[in-house]
């Protein structure tokens, strides 16, 4: 997988800082105590211990070792967490485009030498409980990291890691499924035209289909065009093809050894038991080399540069005359320095984030464009970060004027300085982030360190977050122009900078259709017939080694005897406030306080339902009470984690025809800030702001502009969405939410010049939404703050009283559901029921400006309470694993392709990124009939078991403990009785619901496609062309 990394700060938005996760091993001493009984200098299984250092902050002990033999470098964070991870990352400098790390990431994890069976890395997602596996390409390392919640698991997946990394088989075939290839459009037609194929070759065609990733890529190159960033590390789709597997085995050589390593491991497993298996299998067998992958610094251009590129216009942009983007790039100082590094993370959010900075009041607000461009603020994944400023959803005449402004605002910045306030803001927001416990911490701090120790930055210094805030702090004491004094060097005075411009070409497309062709005939005009021969049965090679059943048994697995045959019981407790029913869930939340109202929809008029997402996205950012939006962004920075609202549909666990619908209100904070989080919300409810125009347009031109960029990334999601949209009533309204349907509500009312009529609906939506004679609350805080914070909901509840109303719901079909099983009579949820709804088959084509089609077909079987959805889930693993990946991904080449069962009881086939169109929908049909045949093993439907069940046993965050049955009312016992029937699926069930629900004559389903002009659909009458 290709990656673009950005920045730091923005990094720490993923990296949730978690506090004491409880561990379900009872431990005598803590992980992170035990490791601080290591010793600088101590030696340990070929590695020497370099440094030991306590991080109370993020509750860990960082130890750093080298190797003694090859100099490969360790880090290791020990913490009480029972999620332990493992990387492993390498310096991969390219000095072409052609994707040659990123074709080697894909190559190595397909096979090795004591695991030399093809493809052990899918495999292994079905044979072990791992909660994340994958690997990445960046622009200057590649990382392998996994991680797992069970010892003998991470021991397994660590054997197979090494062995990939290190000791790859790189067959030619390999190279060819996974890189690129001539073959026969049909390989088993020797006549077909030869086209190019491959995995990696589809995957970046896909990427480069995406006008920001074409912009971000373009910056990167031009900003930095001496070295390694001057090229596409993932791939240039026309440069690929002139990869050859001799270059691919050389860049392996080079570049995949230990001296040029940096090994990271996280979690509560002993690091003595890692060092000695990563020593054994891997590090004993080689000699310290130079890798000499070094990336030096990039010369300092003496006067600043402009340049100019193209890219495809965009159906779904929101005004259709302006879609150029301009950016202002600087190059600013090496990353591994941590302080400066921070700064300027710092820094560049006072600039660019929210309706309070300064670059937010002179470029978003005046309406120039619909939103910052792609590239915005720090970068930090270079080995000298840069900044970034300017627009997208601009017009041509408008780009001197947005050069000037942008120059004014540093000039302004430069006089002005910041708020105090505003930075105290900012220092709040970490100080949550490091309290905020996530479930994938590791990963977080795998990538959060990643960049700076890739250049030999040191990652202890980054992990000494609070040390870093303290030095900042002071040094704004001690020069209150400190902040400014930075503006000034690194904007104003810096001649490193970079103009770059983006404007659409309506023959994009067409241009890169013919460079693609002309490629393809300098490739095979000169073939003899003994080549072209060649080429045809290296193709049927290539197909029968894809169809051969594969051997997998030299891979290490887990049983399905290893999964823990119960699940442990998540207590929570019902109460009231002020007649709003409340569940308070106690959880080591770290003094963090989370808090959720669920408000339902039932009364709202049909005619509204496509302005609820909107109404979400814009109640908590245009001002409540006195205070307007401005100065709203700034109490929740300063008082809140973030205040969110978000659209729910949820499907019931019984019944395919019934769903509750509803909003979601979330937000968190600091125990001390409760009674201010609490008063927002009550503004909220009580004098939402709705008028102001010009601030709504600006919302209203960055949300359609968000959703239209969204698509070339979710556009196999977006096809389900569609495909299920007839089959079920939720279906449809997850489509009015979140489907194609809601992206062209959101450009039509982006291109309407008068907003008065929304500005007139948003009240009435309010009048029925923020209702607490129909709302439910959940609270997830530490058992000493649950009376407190059941104090504050109270007086929030008596303040919002006002709106109380008994409104008539619209549809007259409501069925009522306990809210605690065990309490009949109590308070319940209403759900809407239509019990003479009629599925209908339906096929759906968008064309869009992409070379790659998303496909998915979906159909309609059963809901989660029912004895057949088990056998379901694992026949849609299975059939991924054992069918669809082979078809979709090996043979035909897509990024990705599969089956899954849906919580709605639709079970869905999609594929991503994928060159063909019919030729997949065939496929999925073949599925069937395969899963139909039985011709599948007990070892088969056991790893389909693994798999399944490393999925329902993710790790859940303390804040989101119990919330899963505040939605959807599914409780621990109903849990524990879905997982017995998963222990029970056998050979009969799946050959069974196949034969019931999935055949051709049983089924209803939908099908619909995201993908370029296809003239096999237009000329068929059963599809509908949007």
């Amino acid at each position: 997988m290709f990656r673009q990394t950005r920045a730091v700060l923005q990094k720490l938005r993923y990296v949730r800082f978690n506090g004491q996760q409880q561990a379900w091993r009872q431990r005598s001493t803590s992980a992170k105590e035990k490791a601080l009984q290591y010793q600088a200098g101590q030696k340990i299984h070929g590695f020497t211990v370099r440094e030991v250092v306590a991080v109370p902050d993020l509750f860990l002990t960082a130890v750093k070792l080298t190797h003694d033999k090859t100099g490969a470098q360790y880090l290791h964070a020990a913490r009480d967490d029972s999620n332990n991870l493992f990387s492993v990352q390498l310096r991969t400098t390219p000095m072409d485009s052609t994707g040659v790390p990123h074709i080697l990431e894909h190559t190595v994890l397909c096979g090795s030498k004591k695991y030399p069976c093809r493809d052990p890395f899918f495999k292994m997602l079905n044979r072990s409980l791992s909660t994340f596996m994958n690997a990445f390409t960046a622009s200057d390392y590649t990382m392998y990291p996994f991680s797992t919640q069970n010892g003998k698991d991470f021991q397994n997946l660590l054997s197979v890691y090494l062995d990939a990394v290190f000791f790859p088989c790189l067959r030619e075939q390999d190279f060819w499924q996974e890189g690129w290839r001539l073959e026969n459009e049909d390989p088993t037609n020797a006549d077909s035209p030869l086209v190019f194929k491959g995995v990696v070759f589809n995957e970046m065609k896909g990427a480069f289909s995406d006008n920001e990733r074409v912009y971000a890529q373009h910056v990167q190159n031009k900003l930095f065009p001496d070295h390694t960033y001057s090229v596409v590390s993932g791939g240039e789709p026309l440069a690929i093809p002139d990869l050859t597997w001799e270059e691919l085995k050389r860049f392996h050589a080079t570049h995949y050894h230990p001296s040029n390593a940096r090994f990271f491991t996280y979690g509560d497993l002993p690091l003595e038991n890692h060092l000695k298996q990563i020593q054994e299998e891997a590090l004993s067998k080689f000699e310290r080399i130079d890798p000499n992958t070094e990336v030096p610094s990039q010369p300092h251009w003496t006067s600043p540069r402009e340049d100019h590129v193209t890219c495809s216009p965009d159906a779904l942009a929101p005004d259709p005359a302006k879609q150029n983007t301009l950016c202002v790039s600087y190059l600013l100082g090496d990353i591994t320095d941590t302080f400066e590094g921070l700064t300027l993370s710092l820094l560049s959010s006072l600039m660019v984030s929210g309706p309070n900075s300064p670059f937010y009041k002179s470029l978003i607000e005046p309406k120039i464009g619909s939103d910052f461009s792609s590239v915005v603020g720090y970068d930090g994944s270079t080995k000298e970060a840069s900044f970034s400023i300017g627009l997208q959803g601009m017009a041509e005449k408008d780009t001197e004027r947005v050069k000037q402004i942008i120059s004014q605002t540093i000039d302004d910045i430069i006089e002005n300085g910041f708020e105090e306030e505003r930075i105290e803001a900012l220092l709040h927001k970490i100080e949550i982030q490091m309290k905020h416990q996530s479930t994938n911490f590791g990963l977080s701090l795998a990538s959060y360190v990643a960049s700076s120790w890739n250049h030999n930055g040191d990652p202890v210094e980054l992990l000494r977050i609070s040390d870093n805030v303290a030095k900042f702090r002071q040094a704004l004491e001690e020069n209150p122009r400190f902040l400014q004094d930075k503006v000034k060097h690194y904007f104003r005075e810096n001649t490193h900078r970079l103009t770059l411009s983006m404007s659409p070409d309506e023959a994009y497309l067409e241009k890169q259709a013919r460079a693609e062709e002309k490629k393809l005939e300098e490739k095979i005009h000169g073939l003899s017939d003994s080549d072209r021969k060649e080429i045809y049965d290296k193709g049927l090679e290539l197909l029968a080694a894809q169809s051969k059943t594969q051997d997998a048994s030299c891979l290490p697995a887990l049983r399905v005897s290893d999964i823990e045959p119960t699940i442990p019981i998540t207590p929570f407790h019902m109460s009231t406030a002020g007649a709003v029913p409340v569940q308070y869930c106690e959880q080591p939340t770290n003094g963090l306080v989370y808090f959720r109202a669920m408000c339902s929809l039932n009364t709202l008029p049909e005619d509204l339902r496509l302005y609820v997402p909107l109404f979400c996205g814009i109640l908590t950012k245009m001002g409540c009470g006195t205070l307007d939006y401005r100065q709203q962004a700034q109490q929740m920075e300063l008082r809140t984690g973030g205040m969110s609202v978000s659209t729910q549909v949820i499907p019931d666990s019984t019944h395919m025809d019934t769903f509750e619908q509803g909003i979601l209100l979330f937000s968190s904070c600091l125990e001390r800030n409760l009674p201010h989080m609490f008063q927002l919300w009550s503004d909220l409810f009580n004098s939402p702001h709705f008028d102001n125009e010009e601030r709504l347009r600006v919302l209203v031109m960055m949300a359609a502009q968000e959703l239209a960029n969204g698509i070339s990334y979710s556009g196999h999601m977006y096809a389900m969405t569609r495909a299920g949209r007839h089959l079920t009533p939720a279906g449809d309204l997850q489509e009015t939410f979140g489907g194609m349907e809601q992206v062209k509500f959101m450009k039509r009312i982006a291109e309407m010049p008068d907003l008065s009529q929304v500005i007139r609906t948003l009240p009435r939506i309010k009048k029925h939404l923020l209702n607490p004679d129909n709302m439910r609350c959940a609270i997830n805080a530490t058992p000493q703050k649950i009376s407190h914070t059941a104090a504050q909901l109270e007086t929030f509840m008596k303040d919002v009283a006002v709106n109380r109303k008994e409104r008539k719901s619209i549809r007259t079909n409501i069925i009522q559901k306990p809210l605690d099983p065990l309490n009949e009579s109590g308070p319940s949820r209403k759900l809407l029921t239509e019990p003479n709804f009629q599925p209908c088959q339906m096929k759906t084509f968008f064309q869009m400006p992409f070379p790659v089609n998303f496909i998915s077909e979906c159909i309609r079987t059963v809901p989660f309470s029912h004895q057949d959805y088990a056998s379901l889930c694992i026949l849609a693993r299975m059939m991924t694993a054992k069918y669809l990946h082979g078809e979709i991904r090996e043979k035909g080449g897509a990024y990705g392709g599969g089956a899954r069962m849906g919580g709605g009881g639709l079970f869905s086939f999609y594929s991503y990124r994928d060159p063909n169109s019919t030729q997949t929908l065939s496929a999925f049909r073949k599925g069937v009939a395969w899963a139909k045949s039985g011709q599948f093993t007990q070892q088969d439907i056991d790893e389909a078991k693994l798999s399944v069940f490393s999925a329902v046993d993710s790790p859940v965050a303390p804040a989101n403990k119990g919330i899963g049955c505040f939605l959807n009312g599914i409780t621990d016992e109903m849990k524990q009785s879905h997982r017995e029937r998963l222990f029970a699926v056998d050979h009969k069930s799946l050959v069974d619901v196949a034969e019931r629900y999935l055949g051709v004559g049983q089924r209803t389903c939908g099908v619909a496609m995201l993908g370029p002009e296809n003239d096999a659909i237009k000329k068929d009458p059963s599809w509908v062309l949007k």
